[in-house]
């Protein structure tokens, strides 16, 4: 009885030492990141019978160390912390577009206003040459803010492209030791009659975790509790102990973008869609870029082409000092086409131009021509995806397309007024050349020293010469600030409230996974008086048995 005795205690103290060495794990964790609490899980060794007298306990035995892990929590939490973080970027990249605009001084609407208070002193004063110089050079410090703003604008998209670039880096690292930690689990899982390695599923579980703030991320788990782990919209990413690698490549359809890439098994690069690309900062850095960079830059375009051309026409039917018929005051941008790097051979070089045909009905879209024939073609407005069909008079949305021959499958990316800001300069140098008269005939009250012409300038300022018909260029760039002062706002809200929620699930899956300090401390206490009870019961065998031999 004595030695069975002793093997109880032994049991005890060894299920004790288990505990302790086990809480003690759980301390040394408490600020590791994605650590979940783990739990030496002690049962009853079950019982000897002995004959006569019944079932006598053989101690305890420690059947495993369990994790405290909620994987739906887990889930949630990724999700909801992909959004916030795609939220987060895209409120940060959106704001700085948002202070430029809404800039009181540095903005584009004091430097309008400024141009067109100067064409009104030109109609007032005619012949006076410094009210003609103050117009060129309004008009130089205007086109100046269009070609800084831009060029800003070029600045950020440059930076997305830095960011995808590094991004898509980080994605990969994450994405390789994924695998190779599942490679891992799976050896040691194996090895250990199915004992799951904790430590290694929770260095797992927190590279899903920081993967998920790069890009949205779904996990599925297989047989053997290897990860599968899908990105955006369902692109393979890790395949048990595989790893498909992403690359940081221009766009086929506008080599000015850097976007994503999927590495086959031959080596070869697969453009993905960035629509598939969806959460973590990844995706709001694609977001904001399709979403508002791009609307943005074409919208200041827009304005700057359409100033350039009103003013060009009316400053050519005017008359300057010298009597002599009104020049362009503006240079002017013209739409660009961007053939796609994945058309055929046989596309001729200018298969597609494009020019404009009426100002005035132009939007702040690009859009996509696609060939399906050898003179046939389809056009899509990529900013709701929408077809579009000829008008009247054979224009696409104010523009003409000349298509000269192309192969079916054939894209090409129309980008109608993107350069109009960082085109737009001053090309009229001579003050003696402002058309300010409305007639070639010298008098008193007409002719080259009247301010006719000048005041139907001015008029430009208020006319409705943009969106159909509907806008004036300061209705125009109110919009432009408007909505993205909107869609900041909106980003700024949602991503408040995304915070909020993710704060609420992380603060239910660490009630779950997480370490409480203080009832570690009590653990300790409880196993180390488990410890000292089971060694005094080693000690009574020992001091029985030792009584056992000392009989004569």
């Amino acid at each position: 009885m004595s030695n069975s005795m002793f093997y109880t205690g032994l049991s005890g103290l060894n299920a004790a030492q288990a505990a302790l060495v086990t809480t003690g794990h759980n301390t040394a964790n408490v600020n590791t990141p994605g650590y979940s609490r783990q739990t030496a899980q002690i049962s009853a060794s079950g019982g000897s019978n002995i004959p006569g007298v019944g079932f006598f306990g053989n101690g305890a035995k420690v059947t495993d160390v369990s994790r405290s892990y909620d994987q739906y929590l887990t889930s949630q939490l990724n999700q909801a912390q992909s959004t916030n973080q795609s939220l987060t970027t895209y409120g940060a990249q959106i704001s700085q577009i948002d202070n430029l605009l809404a800039n009181q001084t540095a903005g584009l609407a004091p430097q309008m206003q400024t141009l067109f208070t100067h064409v009104q002193a030109v109609a007032n004063t005619p012949a006076d040459p410094s009210a003609r110089q103050q117009l060129i050079g309004s008009s130089q410090a205007l086109a100046n803010q269009f070609r800084t703003m831009d060029q800003y604008l070029t600045g950020l998209n440059a930076s997305v492209n830095g960011q995808v670039s590094g991004m898509a880096d980080q994605i990969n690292t994450y994405a390789g030791q994924i695998a190779s930690l599942n490679k891992q689990v799976a050896m040691f899982g194996n090895a250990s009659g199915m004992q799951a390695p904790n430590d290694l599923l929770d260095q797992r579980e927190q590279l899903v975790s920081d993967l998920s703030k790069l890009v949205g991320t779904k996990v599925v788990v297989q047989d053997g509790g290897q990860f599968n782990v899908f990105i955006g919209n369902g692109q393979t990413l890790v395949l048990g102990g595989k790893a498909t690698m992403l690359a940081a490549v221009n766009s086929a359809s506008d080599p000015n973008r850097t976007t994503l890439a999927a590495i086959n098994p031959a080596g070869k690069a697969v453009q993905l869609q960035e629509g598939m690309i969806t959460g973590g900062a990844l995706g709001g850095l694609l977001q904001f870029r399709s979403e508002t960079l791009t609307a943005a830059q074409n919208s200041l375009g827009r304005i700057a082409i359409s100033l350039s051309e009103t003013f060009n026409t009316q400053q050519r039917a005017g008359f300057d000092l010298n009597g002599a018929s009104g020049k362009n005051f503006f240079s002017q941008a013209s739409p660009a086409v961007l053939s796609n790097a994945t058309n055929s051979q046989a596309a001729p070089v200018g298969a597609l131009t494009a020019s404009f045909a009426n100002i005035g009905k132009l939007t702040t879209s690009d859009y996509r021509v696609d060939a399906t024939g050898p003179s046939a073609y389809t056009v899509t407005r990529l900013s709701d995806n929408a077809p579009v069909t000829a008008d009247s008079t054979g224009a696409y949305d104010g523009l003409t397309l000349n298509f000269s021959g192309g192969v079916a499958g054939d894209s090409f990316l129309l980008q109608p007024t993107r350069a109009g800001a960082r085109d737009l300069a001053v090309v009229l140098i001579d003050p003696a050349e402002v058309a300010a008269a409305g007639s070639p005939f010298t008098s008193t009250t007409g002719g080259v020293s009247d301010g006719s012409n000048a005041l139907l300038l001015g008029a430009l300022q208020n006319k409705k010469t943009m969106a159909g018909g509907t806008a004036s260029f300061n209705d125009a760039y109110a919009q432009l600030v408007s909505t993205v002062g909107n869609k900041a706002r909106q980003v700024q809200i949602s991503n408040t409230a995304q915070s909020s929620l993710t704060l609420q699930i992380r603060t239910a899956q660490q009630s779950v996974s997480g370490v409480n300090q203080d009832e570690e401390t009590a653990n300790l206490l409880m196993f180390q008086q488990m410890y000292q009870a089971n060694a005094k019961v080693i000690q009574t065998a020992s001091t029985m048995f030792d009584a056992v031999l000392g009989i004569r």
